[in-house]
């Protein structure tokens, strides 16, 4: 006998049906199951959901960053095109660039694609951050200065967004902010499946597809607010466990994990062969300053790599010491990607080594498919628009997650969670193994293991101050009501946390009570609807 109990829309109460033998013997997986998801569900909710919607604002606020940065910066990043002017070579730029601001030594130069974008010349600065570099902006026509920036990592974040991108981090903290972040992350999937599996469980309780995946008409109250719940976060679902699954890769001790997995799977980025035996990332090294030259300008190594194949924009690394190679790497993220690379030997103007995208090893591929994806570059605009679309999803989820811990809270307390002792209920061939999922996981992911071991520290107590609470006279009882009695509608009563009512009745009575999965109710099918009761009706 299943969790689901046929109730017909009469006005008697509805009783459940006699157990078969079989059932006798306990209940089923699934409904024990259901009921723990239920249960570490309200527990994240109530507790991870803060962190979820910080991650997704500051995301939200990301997504946005790419069409303000070229609002903000549009001088520095953009010129006229002058009608019939040929662009200058890209030597006299880094002239221009460094001439202007001596104090620093060229690292790379980026060419821009559209015509009216400028060359950035990037020079390492004595005093700026890791991974910064100060980005010069060039006319290609004229050759004019038009600005400085600061510029942050491989996307060559600006100040705007790279503030934006370190609140969505690290909140400006530092490293320890990052905690934040990757406990986001690390819940996420685990939520979203959670959520999903509880709201595809209505099926199983007769509901119709259009109910699942649009929310429900002339509904009202917490039921409503459940709709809804359900239904954008089912849309939202695949999306969500992308931006787990990616953000992980940045985290602090599960990118850890992420890194052995990949290189244990030779999934890890190839590097760029040259003739010195170093890679294609120097920032921070030693670089050619303003007067150094080379048997080789940076010109010829262009027309080198354009002789392999690379097109588009252009990122050119400078030698990072004497004897070392260019570095010409193309930089377009948006699909269909181009991220090949190739070593120029300065004193030759040689190719003396090549990198192809094509020829990356397929998790290699994912990751970098992966990351441009979270950052909003894999598809250009679509892609942050729906970036944007899912952060608004998310936020979405949780305030009507709040809502409905709101509309059935009790008059006084924290409220109470779904019923205990479920996990003793279950089979021991399925416990065994779940457990071991469950260790295996956080085991990966420390900050969920963590977590969710303080949320059973949390449960236990929880337990035994409500159990003492329930043997003083009077205290205890409103949490025995039901619904229609006029009580805080928790569900949980004395029996059910004991253990009992495992039997079919006892599962029919916890969906009457509200304890198990009353969302299958109609209303005035056997018990009260929320309007006629006048107390919201539990999930």
């Amino acid at each position: 006998m299943t969790s689901d109990v046929e109730v017909q829309p009469t006005a008697e109460p509805s009783f459940p049906e006699p157990s078969s033998p079989s059932s006798s013997r306990g209940p089923s997986t699934w409904p024990v199951l259901r009921s723990l998801l239920l249960r570490l569900h309200f527990y994240a909710g109530i507790l991870i959901a803060p962190f979820l919607l910080v991650a997704a604002t500051t995301g939200l606020l990301y997504a946005a960053s790419y069409q303000v940065e070229k609002v903000v910066y549009s001088h520095e990043l953009t010129v006229p095109v002058p009608a019939g002017q040929e662009r200058l070579p890209l030597a006299r730029q880094v002239v221009a660039a460094t001439s202007a601001h001596p104090e620093g030594t060229v690292n790379a130069v980026r060419t821009a694609d559209e015509p009216e974008g400028t060359t950035q010349v990037l020079l390492d600065v004595p005093g700026l951050a890791e991974s910064t570099r100060l980005a010069v902006f060039v006319d290609p026509y004229t050759g004019e200065v038009r600005g400085a920036l600061e510029s942050y990592g491989s996307s060559g974040a600006l100040p705007v967004r790279t503030w934006i991108s370190t609140l969505h981090r690290h909140l400006q903290l530092g490293e320890p902010g990052r905690i934040y972040s990757e406990l986001a992350a690390s819940w996420l999937w685990a939520v979203a499946l959670g959520g999903l599996l509880l709201w595809l469980s209505r099926r199983r309780n007769g509901r119709r597809l259009r109910r699942l995946v649009a929310p429900e008409r002339g509904v009202r109250g917490r039921r409503r607010t459940l709709s809804w719940h359900g239904s954008v976060g089912l849309w939202a679902v695949i999306g969500l466990l992308f931006l787990s699954a990616t953000g992980l890769t940045w985290s602090k001790y599960a990118g850890v994990n992420v890194d052995v997995i990949q290189r244990a799977l030779n999934w890890s980025t190839p590097a760029l062969p040259t003739s010195a035996g170093d890679h294609a990332d120097h920032a921070g090294g030693d670089h050619a300053g303003p007067g150094s030259t080379q048997p080789v300008d940076v010109d010829q190594a262009i027309r080198a790599a354009a002789g392999k194949g690379l097109s588009g924009p252009l990122e050119i690394v400078w030698p990072g010491k004497p004897g070392s190679d260019y570095v010409v790497k193309e930089m377009d993220r948006d699909w269909p990607q181009r991220n090949d690379q190739v070593a120029v030997a300065p004193a030759t103007g040689q190719v003396t080594g090549e990198l192809r995208f094509a020829d990356f090893p397929i998790g290699a591929k994912l990751t970098r498919w992966g990351i441009d994806g979270h950052m909003g570059l894999l598809f250009g605009l679509a892609n942050q628009i729906l970036l944007a679309a899912l952060a608004i999803g998310l936020i979405s989820v949780i305030v009507l997650g709040y809502r409905m811990w709101w509309l059935r809270r009790p008059t006084r307390g924290f409220g109470t969670p779904y019923r205990r002792g479920d996990l003793r209920r279950l089979p021991w061939t399925v416990a065994v193994p779940l457990a071991a999922v469950v260790i295996a996981v956080g085991l990966f992911l420390p900050l969920l293991g963590i977590s969710l071991l303080a949320f059973l520290v949390l449960d236990v107590v929880l337990g035994r101050v409500k159990a003492s609470r329930a043997g003083a006279p009077g205290v205890g009882k409103p949490d025995a009501e039901m619904p229609d009695s006029g009580g805080p509608a928790a569900g949980l009563s004395g029996s059910v946390e004991s253990g009992a009512g495992t039997s079919g009745a006892g599962e029919a009575g916890l969906e009457r009570s509200g304890a198990g999965p009353s969302d299958s109710e109609e209303p005035g099918a056997g018990t009260p609807g929320p309007e006629k009761s006048g107390v919201e009706a539990p999930a």
